[in-house]
């Protein structure tokens, strides 16, 4: 016997249990469980549909645009199994939101981090597609989390993420009985000279999947390490989820601008545009 080509159970997808229609267009993709009441406490609505393995689903308003939230646990593979179910369910805007470790100098904990693309040091993404393949967030949700923390008033660096599968020996950490290697040794010098800000677990698969299916990705994550200034610290999460509020309001503005001007993407005329007829 064949498997079904969609596995669900009791007409709900089998790992974050929803059905289809049941999620909103956007959602927010912390890793933590606990952080999805985190962020709800800032919408104006909320409610859990869910809660299966790593994956606590909610849905919820926020000025007036419908939200979904679910966790993913720790990295790219589980956030990907996520990222396939809920697509299919409806949603199509993807916002990580996370804790991260900063790799430059001048970065604070509690520091907000918005990757516009991202080092894909993880497996999953070449499970998808070639590693020269680009891993780059959607324009529109990067630019909507950069007008929100401008909104918030929140201090942030926007820049290149590096996502790998190992929180140690990956991120240049000693392994059990210290245990190293030539990589593990030289990765953190070798991406701070690229410029690279932050190390994190699962952005670049999120945009390298994203992306191919035609859908919208972007990351946002509060600092809670300096490697660099050897700083270790949970700091920022009610700003990050601030952040990540405003940005489902000001994405669900400019669908709607782009749906009344029958177009496909928003551009800085379009939104002039929007902004004179509304003082007029």
């Amino acid at each position: 016997m064949s498997e079904p080509e969609e596995p669900m159970v009791g007409g709900r997808f089998y790992h974050v249990r929803v059905r289809k229609g049941e999620v909103a267009p956007y959602v927010l993709m912390p890793g933590d469980p606990d952080r999805v009441p985190k962020l709800a406490k800032f919408w104006d609505e909320a409610s859990e549909v869910s809660f299966h393995r790593e994956y606590r689903v909610w849905n919820g308003r926020v000025g007036g645009a419908r939200v979904t939230a679910c966790s993913t646990g720790i990295g790219a593979p589980s956030t990907i199994i996520a990222l396939e179910e809920l697509a299919r369910a409806g949603a199509n805007t993807f916002i990580r939101v996370g804790s991260t470790g900063a790799l430059q100098r001048g970065i604070e904990l509690g520091d907000l981090i918005i990757s516009e693309a991202a080092v894909r040091l993880e497996g999953t993404s070449t499970q998808y597609a070639l590693k020269e393949y680009p891993a780059y967030a959607s324009y529109e949700v990067t630019l909507a989390l950069i007008e929100a923390a401008e909104t918030i008033g929140a201090k942030y660096h926007v820049g290149v993420t590096a996502s790998t599968d190992s929180f140690y020996t990956g991120q240049g950490r000693k392994g059990y009985q210290n245990y190293t290697w030539s990589h593990s040794e030289k990765i953190l010098q070798d991406l701070k000279q690229m410029q690279v800000l932050n190390f994190e677990m699962e952005a670049s698969a999120l945009f390298t999947v994203a992306s191919i299916y035609r859908l919208r990705a972007g990351a946002v994550c509060t600092v809670f390490a300096n490697r660099e200034e050897g700083k270790f610290g949970t700091a920022g999460e009610e700003t990050l989820a601030k952040v990540a509020a405003e940005a489902v309001k000001i994405l669900n503005e400019w669908d709607t601008i782009k749906q009344k001007n029958n177009k496909k993407h928003i551009y800085p005329s379009m939104l002039l545009k929007h902004l004179e007829k509304k003082k007029t």
